[in-house]
């Protein structure tokens, strides 16, 4: 009975179900195993962030350069601020417990003793960017050596939330922070990271420090759990389709196994539907030439007849 499995046919669909389980449930763990991953990264970057808001503030120099592992620790540098470049970074939202609120940072250069120029984020206030209103509230930046301390940042790029890379800010804006749309700005060498102020002056809010790239839950790691449910789903419906085809050609040759078979059932139809065209014909041609054929020889008999009587 299960002799079709013997067919190149059947040869062909065990061959691909052979592989494609194993691959799609490989696959699907692999998503899964991605998934988990962020999910731990994102945990030891919450650990390493809690622990960096208590520990001692370290030199700027051994940290950098900024990775996983320093972004969010607590650096302190020595220097003075360059008076003559505050930059403000518009377009920027703080959370409080309003909710979020539009606004804008206060940058400015710190000139270390090493030459290099930091870039530190005094604070953050609410408003327009480009509005005197708002601006005239940012407070002078300290005059004279000062020592700044605050969380290390890694340069921003494109696909940071809230930069505008595109240009066309009016003179004293800066749409990303980093060294590489710093370095046409400023006459000197700027640190390719930068730091965000833990203690700011009033009315300067603090700003805190962003997430690393790739360590967050974001849509890509849902997405990595979306696929993992895609190709679980994938190797089930392989086995599905086995089964069904299994069932239906079992079926088939049980069916040839008590001799009921399609194609002789309709060759049996057609012998029946010839038997009674063939009897039709007959039935209806019989009696008309039967019946025309009596009709005229008992009229030529009577003619004859009538003829002999009256000689």
């Amino acid at each position: 009975m299960y002799r079709f499995l013997l067919t190149p046919r059947w040869w062909g669909i065990n061959v691909f179900a052979v592989l494609a389980i194993p691959f799609c449930i490989f696959m699907g763990s692999w998503q899964l195993s991605r998934f988990e991953d962020r999910v731990d990264t994102h945990q030891q970057q919450e650990d390493r962030s809690a622990r960096a808001k208590t520990a001692a503030a370290r030199p700027l120099e051994r940290l950098l350069p900024v990775d996983k592992v320093t972004s969010g620790r607590q650096a302190s540098a020595r220097g003075r601020y360059d008076t003559g470049h505050q930059l403000l970074v518009p377009a920027r939202t703080l959370k409080d417990k309003h909710g979020e609120r539009q606004g804008f940072y206060v940058l400015n250069l710190l000139r270390t003793d090493g030459g290099k120029a930091l870039p530190v984020v005094r604070g953050w206030l609410p408003g327009d960017a480009g509005t005197k209103a708002d601006t005239a509230k940012v407070p002078a930046p300290p005059k004279g050596e000062v020592t700044v301390t605050g969380a290390l940042q890694a340069s921003e790029n494109q696909g940071t939330d809230g930069v505008q890379a595109g240009g066309g800010l009016a003179p004293g804006q800066l749409g990303m922070i980093s060294a590489a749309s710093l370095v046409n700005i400023v006459p000197y060498e700027v640190y390719d990271a930068w730091i965000t102020l833990t203690d700011t002056q009033a009315p300067l809010r603090a700003v805190p420090p962003a997430a690393v790239e790739g360590s967050g839950l974001d849509l890509k790691a849902f997405q990595n759990l979306g696929y993992t449910g895609e190709w679980f789903v994938f190797a089930g419906f392989v086995v599905f389709m086995w089964f069904r085809l299994f069932r239906r050609d079992t079926e088939a040759a049980k069916d040839v196994a008590l001799g009921i078979v399609v194609e002789v059932e309709a060759g049996g139809e057609g012998r029946d539907q010839g038997q009674g065209q063939g009897q039709g014909s007959g039935m209806a041609a019989g009696p008309g030439e039967d019946g025309l054929g009596r009709d005229e020889g008992s009229g030529e008999g009577q003619g004859e007849a009538a003829r002999a009587g009256k000689a």
